[in-house]
């Protein structure tokens, strides 16, 4: 079997129609893509440099077949291996440029070569001019159809280049904007009278073309392409309000004419099957959608306001890339800890915080470091955000019957090695995850609490006794999610007197030597925001023979903190104080985000 990546399946068709891919007549062909060199197979390389384990391999070579993806590919889908790490190792194997996107800007003048339908369906921008080629960035080089469409539709020879692709996905999203043409649809709807009336009946936001239609899709796919975790559509009086949460925090995109507001709101409700007559409840709905490729779940949630109705749409990409540990941010001793107690044979790990803090994504990435041939790992969520091909993960569905509680139950007549409860939220799910982890199963879960003491407390107030919880808890993780500072266009700043008050009373000595601060002044990698991608911030507390004993004897939270904290527990703030002190944050971000009574 050859390990360098052959392409086992068809190209994934993508949402745009492809532009022009013949050759023009009269225009030199274009360049054969670059042929593979004979040598060392990609596999074989990743393990010689450490990326992957041969086991990792194995067991990636195993379900390629299936899977019908790249080797490459499927290891980063399964979290073994980053894909920046697999595209410079493609790189060199194959000979020919890496571009690192990050790094580098697309130059406008010969991003406009490249329609954006063939940048998305051949998964390349055009990067810089080179001479009298044009420099441009593949996510496979040696695709002769893509190569050759793409150097059809920019119309001047081509230069292959590798990048990766969620790179080059990014760069395409910020090259090209859907919402330029949202203006000229709000204008043929308001020339419309009959869509005028759409708030009275639902037939006049069926047609395909209907002007609220394509507003509707271009939100999403702009929110899609903007990272955008959340979109909030709000009713204002006059005018209507569109926000997207990017990286936790929410910026104002569009503001539309108030008249479009119900028609937006009722065509969501079509396309999630909800009640599209109740105006005056709140209601939930779900739906999925193609976008650029991709396909996402929207969770939809409306509610009442004094204006009208407002929605809000939870994005959830199914083909996202599931994190390693070592990605999320954790301090080395923090994540060498925190690994020791998952690979616990039995116990109860939790990860705490409030909403958005990103439990799930540390629970995904903690079953994907787990994740072996030899144990039987079962989940039950509410959604299954990730699937693994390689775990049996549960949907709650509680219509059906299936809630965490009883989903639970369930899983334990499963013969599980270790169990995935997607949330702790009532006394019945507490009580069960309690007696499997005594009975022999390790249990991860979430938790809602504002930091690791606080989360062993949560427990007792659910009514389960506190020494099966000191006897089953192996350690709790609280986090936060903090914006990192946006590399391309950080400049140093003076932070104020309360930042610089805040910075010392966390980072004690540091704050005294630290003289250089940094924030982002908006660029557009970051959307002119300052901030881009985020960081986790951690505070691991094992349950240790001393914070056992206090929990049952009922010692507060503080006590609990304190005790840990003495044996050496860094808590999220000193944390986040770090990150400031590293450089990777600012402190009027670790002030926002980190929050604990």
């Amino acid at each position: 079997m050859k390990l360098s990546g052959r392409r086992t399946a068809p190209p994934e068709q993508h949402a745009e129609p492809a532009g022009r891919v013949a050759a023009v007549p009269g225009r030199q062909a274009p360049p054969a893509p670059p042929e593979r060199p004979v040598g060392e197979r990609l596999g074989e390389l990743l393990v010689g440099r450490g990326l992957v384990t041969p086991a990792q391999l194995a067991e990636t070579l195993l379900q390629q077949p299936a899977a019908g993806r790249k080797l490459g590919t499927l290891l980063v889908e399964l979290g073994a291996v980053d894909e920046r790490a697999v595209t410079a190792v493609l790189a060199g194997q194959l000979g020919v440029p890496l571009v690192d996107l990050r790094e580098q800007e697309p130059d406008a003048e010969v991003v406009r070569l490249l329609p954006p339908a063939d940048a998305r369906a051949a998964t390349a921008i055009p990067v810089r001019r080179r001479g009298e080629r044009v420099q441009v960035a593949f996510a496979d080089p040696l695709d002769p159809a893509a190569v050759s469409a793409v150097t059809a539709a920019v119309g001047e020879p081509v230069e292959p280049a590798i990048a990766a692709p969620g790179d080059i996905t990014r760069a395409i999203d910020r090259a090209y904007r859907a919402l330029g043409g949202v203006a000229t649809l709000v204008e043929a709807f308001e020339a419309t009278e009959s869509l005028r009336r759409m708030s009275q009946t639902a037939q006049q936001v069926t047609s395909d073309d209907a002007p609220v239609i394509h507003v509707v899709n271009l939100i999403v796919t702009q929110a899609l392409r903007d990272r955008a975790s959340d979109v909030h559509i709000e009713p204002q009086g006059d005018r209507l309000r569109v926000r997207y949460r990017i990286d936790g925090a929410l910026h104002d995109v569009l503001a539309l004419p108030g008249s479009i507001g119900p028609a937006l709101v009722s065509r969501i409700k079509i396309m999630s099957s909800m009640n599209i007559v109740e105006r005056r409840r709140p209601q939930d709905g779900q739906m999925g959608m193609e976008v650029d490729g991709r396909t996402i779940d929207i969770r939809i949630s409306t509610a009442p306001t004094i204006w009208g109705e407002k929605a809000v749409l939870r994005l959830l990409d199914r083909d996202r890339v599931v994190f390693r540990l070592s990605e999320l941010g954790m301090p080395a001793a923090t994540e060498a800890a925190y690994a020791k107690m998952v690979r616990a044979p039995l116990g109860m790990v939790i990860c705490a915080g409030p909403t958005g803090s990103g439990k799930t994504t540390t629970l995904y990435s903690t079953l994907s470091d787990i994740n072996q041939t030899e144990r039987n790992i079962t989940t039950v969520e509410d959604p299954v955000e990730y699937v693994f091909p390689s775990i049996n993960q549960i949907q709650i569905h509680e219509q059906a019957g299936i809630s965490f509680a009883t989903g639970l139950r369930s899983i334990l007549r499963q013969d599980p090695d270790v169990i995935l409860i997607g949330e702790i939220r009532d006394a019945e799910t507490a009580r069960i995850a309690v007696e499997s982890a005594l009975t022999g199963h390790l249990v991860l879960s979430s938790l809602h609490a504002t930091d690791a003491a606080s989360a062993l407390h949560r427990f007792v107030e659910m009514g389960v006794e506190a020494f099966l919880v000191a006897t089953t808890t192996i350690g709790v993780l609280s986090q936060r999610l903090v914006r990192r500072t946006c590399r391309h266009c950080r400049v140093h700043y003076q932070p104020s007197v309360e930042e610089l008050t805040f910075y010392a009373q966390v980072a004690g000595a540091q704050a005294r030597a630290k003289k250089t601060f940094w924030q982002g002044k908006g660029c557009t990698f970051c959307a002119h925001t300052g901030y881009l991608d985020r960081v986790g911030v951690f505070e691991l507390l094992p349950t240790s023979d001393t914070v056992k004993e206090l929990l049952i004897a009922g010692g507060s939270v503080e006590q609990l903190r304190a005790a840990a904290q003495r044996e050496g527990m860094q808590t999220l703030l000193q944390q986040g104080g770090q990150l400031v002190t590293d450089d990777v944050t600012t402190l009027a971000e670790v002030m926002r985000s980190i929050y604990v009574v």
